[in-house]
């Protein structure tokens, strides 16, 4: 499980980095303001059914099932029944695609509702989300595809294929900027046509695996029937994280101009420790759950949970204490150039920090959600997300006015840890979820180290203050960064959570085999 939890993390990791290459083009072709916003709004709809059916719902119905089916009635019969799914899920995504576009209008009313006070933002955003909507049936067939292959423990390509989005991205935004209107529209289309390139490579995965899925004509068979029933309450169960970040955006919009694309931009950092950690134990611990209680291994399936549940706080927390302390040079560094300035850089990094503060919440959902799905128990992540969604609204109405751009973002880091806090209790009510005393400790520890490593930065930067020129700047961040990281190893080794020496004898024998 470690190893493809390494595998998904380190192509989601190359993917985010890429990512973050576009925002720096984004950032700087657009900077902050009416135009970043409009185009910001058009990719959010779109992003949230990528991030639901890719990261979500979907999954965690379809590759359970898929994986029952494979075990108990063979290859043959999981094949049919995968190509099944897609034929109805095309068929749907297609309509749902078709009323988007003819009543985008009124879509923008709803999700923008601040756009409406400027006429010119208003028509430039649903333009946008014309040409990136259909970016949603590509990328929603597209996961499918990748749970085929998850469920055939191919774990590799399913990652992999989704670097295409920010390839595209950036090839949209430098080389094919000069033929359209504005950077917008530009970067819209490569929304677009990344999906059709993300389904593409998918499509060519499975067929080099010889699962080639060609769609079926679309009928409601019993198996489509019980997916359908435990994906569709899954849709808030698993994507109240994605739901709420759309309300942030809804509320962002009814404030001052600008204030969504400093959102934006202090997620995507946020989404770097959140994507890669939370997509990596999601995707991963799913089969494997579903494998052990599926063999009837109870124990196994809980030392898979503690284990993932160890494996996110070790690696989480002190990426929280790094973002806390060093949220400004990081955005400064990052983001402040051409149309994004150093003041806007220094107002995103307050959402930053909101955003961060709720970063292991965020991606412990992702790691309890599945104990769940593995038992096909979808309603109960249901119900307290909708008690979470209602929290996330009033809060981003309290917030919205004495906290502006940060609002939103603390609203949504308090309601990620009232949402694990709920499904931790009701998983161990339910006798799905056991924490030792020894994971308890582990984790207790790896809290200490990320504390006084987060100490030790604030320290030396209060001491060493950021630089003024760029190249020296960046050198000073890296440095940070660097240094935070080999204290950070030290903390643990001092606290007994990690032996270096036998970690660097372990990785030394491994380069000598291969070297052999």
């Amino acid at each position: 499980m470690l190893r493809n939890f390494l595998t998904v993390g380190g192509w989601t990791m190359l993917s985010r980095i890429l990512g973050l290459i576009r925002d720096q083009l984004l950032a700087a072709f657009m900077g902050a303001g009416p135009l970043q916003d409009a185009y910001q709004v058009a990719f959010r709809l779109p992003n949230m059914f990528r991030r639901l059916f890719g990261e979500g719902a979907f999954n965690a119905a379809f590759v359970p099932m898929f994986s029952t089916v494979m075990v108990q009635d063979g290859r043959d019969e999981a094949r049919l029944f995968a190509r099944r799914t897609l034929g109805v899920m095309l068929a749907w995504l297609i309509f749902l695609c078709v009323l988007g576009e003819v009543f985008m209008p009124w879509v923008l009313r709803v999700i923008a509702p601040g756009f409406l006070q400027s006429g010119d933002r208003y028509a430039l955003a649903v333009s946008l989300s014309r040409i990136t909507f259909p970016y949603l049936v590509m990328i929603c067939a597209a996961a499918l595809f990748a749970g085929v292959l998850n469920g055939l423990h191919r774990f590799g390509m399913a990652s992999a294929a989704y670097l295409a989005f920010n390839v595209v991205g950036i090839i949209a935004i430098i080389g094919a900027s000069p033929f359209f209107p504005s950077v917008a529209y530009a970067a819209a289309w490569g929304v677009t046509v990344s999906g059709v390139v993300q389904l593409g490579l998918l499509a060519w995965a499975c067929e080099k695996a010889q699962f080639g899925l060609m769609p079926l004509w679309p009928m409601l068979t019993p198996r489509i029937r019980l997916l359908l029933r435990r994906m569709v309450p899954g849709l808030i169960g698993s994507g109240v994280g994605q739901i709420n970040l759309t309300v942030d955006t809804i509320i962002g919009t009814l404030l001052p101009a600008g204030s969504v694309s400093l959102m934006y931009f202090a997620d995507r950092i946020n989404q770097l420790p959140l994507g890669v950690l939370g997509a990596a134990a999601g995707t991963t611990l799913l089969p494997v759950l579903t494998r052990h209680l599926s063999a009837g291994d109870i124990e196994g399936a809980h030392a898979a949970q503690s284990r993932s549940m160890e494996y996110v706080v070790l690696l989480t927390l002190p990426a929280v204490a790094g973002l806390l302390v060093l949220a400004g040079p990081i955005m400064i560094v990052l983001f402040g150039h051409g149309s994004f300035t150093e003041h806007d850089a220094l107002l995103s990094a307050q959402s930053l920090r909101a955003y961060a503060i709720g970063l292991p919440a965020f991606i412990l959902v992702k790691v309890l959600s599945p104990a769940f799905f593995a038992r096909g128990d979808t309603r109960t992540p249901v119900y307290v997300g909708i008690g979470v969604l209602l929290l996330n609204f009033v809060l981003n109405l309290l917030f919205m006015k004495p906290l502006a751009h940060m609002g939103p973002p603390l609203a949504s880091s308090v309601t990620a840890c009232v949402n694990v806090v709920f499904l931790a209790v009701l998983l161990q009510r339910k006798n799905a979820l056991r924490l030792s005393g020894a994971t308890l400790s582990h984790m207790g520890r790896v809290s200490i180290g990320a504390l006084l490593m987060g100490l030790g930065l604030w320290g030396i930067e209060h001491v060493v203050g950021l630089p003024a020129l760029f190249v020296t700047r960046a050198l000073w961040l890296a440095g940070m960064v660097c240094g935070g990281g080999a204290l950070y190893a030290v903390l643990l080794h001092g606290l007994g959570v990690a032996d270096l020496a036998a970690m660097a004898a372990r990785i030394q024998r491994r380069l000598l085999r291969k070297a052999q």
